[in-house]
């Protein structure tokens, strides 16, 4: 373009409201940034933005898992004369606790694929087999804690108790809160059946309660295991 027609140019382009900056740029500034929420593409999709906001929140409680592990690491020897994790451990128990959740987790993928499917009556069925077997779980880990209680065994005991307390207490706190939420989108799938805020919300759940299943076996691999063998 001419040294002339280029000021009349961005000039026709002032006038209709358009950047005049971009004048040659338009083609190739689309497919540099398409899909990114930049530029000629426009914002980003709603799923992409609440998708990359609950990978950061995922992020968040990794960071907090790996630190109550972490302090579990350091004060696994400090009973201070109390009982070590072997006197704790009741395998039976936790085996049924990890069978519970880990087919919990497997109702939970099925039900996502049935919402993928349409099909309201299997995702709601699985949805709710996914929230009975959590809810397995953590009755069964509160009848662990009690049972401990009334020997005795309380977090005050001891660092390695407090560490073993917060820690397996912290995850089942997450799955308590976990059941709350599948609560509410068993609700919303069947009054609002399968709107694009319900798929983003029920992709969120999935990817919260998958996490919980992950750092449950990290639990029951470094925590009742190794410390059954020690």
């Amino acid at each position: 373009m001419s040294g002339d027609a280029l000021p009349a140019a961005r000039e026709t382009l002032r006038r209709r409201g358009e950047d005049p900056h971009r004048l040659g740029h338009r083609a190739h500034g689309r497919e540099a940034v398409a899909g990114t929420g930049r530029g000629g593409s426009g914002p980003a999709s709603k799923r992409i933005v609440v998708g990359y906001g609950f990978w950061i929140f995922l992020l968040s409680d990794v960071i907090l898992f790996a630190c109550f592990f972490a302090t579990f690491a350091v004060q696994r020897d400090a009973t201070a004369g109390g009982p070590t994790m072997r006197a704790l451990v009741d395998m039976p128990r936790v085996a049924a606790e990890t069978g519970a959740l880990l087919l919990s987790s497997y109702a939970c993928g099925l039900s996502y694929a049935a919402a993928n499917a349409r099909n309201k009556l299997w995702t709601q069925v699985l949805l709710v087999l996914t929230g009975l077997l959590g809810l397995a779980f953590v009755a069964m880990e509160l009848q662990e804690f009690v049972g401990l209680a009334g020997r005795g065994i309380v977090p005050q005991r001891s660092g390695f108790l407090t560490a073993f307390f917060g820690l397996v207490g912290l995850h089942g706190l997450h799955v308590t809160l976990g059941g709350v939420w599948l609560a509410t989108m068993v609700a919303q799938v069947q009054f609002k059946g399968f709107r694009p805020e319900i798929m983003h919300r029920l992709t969120c759940f999935n990817l919260f309660w998958h996490a919980l299943d992950i750092v449950w076996i990290g639990i029951f691999s470094i925590v009742y295991l190794m410390g059954a063998s020690a």
